[in-house]
């Protein structure tokens, strides 16, 4: 347990510094005002984290802790849920996303040997996958937009 603990807060460390950069280099929000609320969000992951490995009922997966907790953290009349609010209001979901995206490519193009196995097939479905979710976000925002009448 204190090898993976030690593991999951070295890859937060590392993932909040590139969260950090993304956030100001990508929506201009300096580093120090941003730093709060990665610590949170950090933190809320880890303790979520810790919960799913000490739960001896494995059938939840850990984002359901995590999501689980900062929902009951945030709640209106929790004790400083309007602070953790304020702080992770200035962390974009974006600059969030990006680093775990190129964790999760770089994590397949380390076993291409295992990708390839997959076949020609998987290569196929996994473009129509990625079209599918283009078109489709395209769809939903060309209605939504026209609903609000900016376009």
């Amino acid at each position: 347990m204190l090898k993976n603990l030690q593991e999951w807060v070295i890859l937060f460390v590392i993932v909040s510094i590139m969260v950090l950069i993304g956030n100001w280099a990508g929506y201009d929000v300096m580093p120090l005002d941003a730093l709060p609320g990665i610590i949170v969000l950090a933190l809320i992951s880890l303790i979520g984290l810790i919960i799913h490995r000490i739960n001896p009922y494995k059938g939840i997966p850990s984002i359901a802790y995590i999501g689980i907790l900062a929902f009951i953290i945030t709640i209106p009349g929790v004790p400083g849920s309007e602070q953790i609010v304020e702080w992770t209001s200035k962390v974009n979901l974006l600059a969030i996303a990006t680093p775990i995206l190129a964790y999760a490519g770089i994590s397949i193009g380390r076993s291409w040997t295992d990708f390839a196995k997959l076949g020609w097939k998987t290569i196929i479905v996994g473009m129509f996958v990625l079209l599918g979710t283009f078109l489709g976000s395209a769809i939903i925002a060309e209605i939504i937009l026209r609903m609000q009448g900016i376009i």
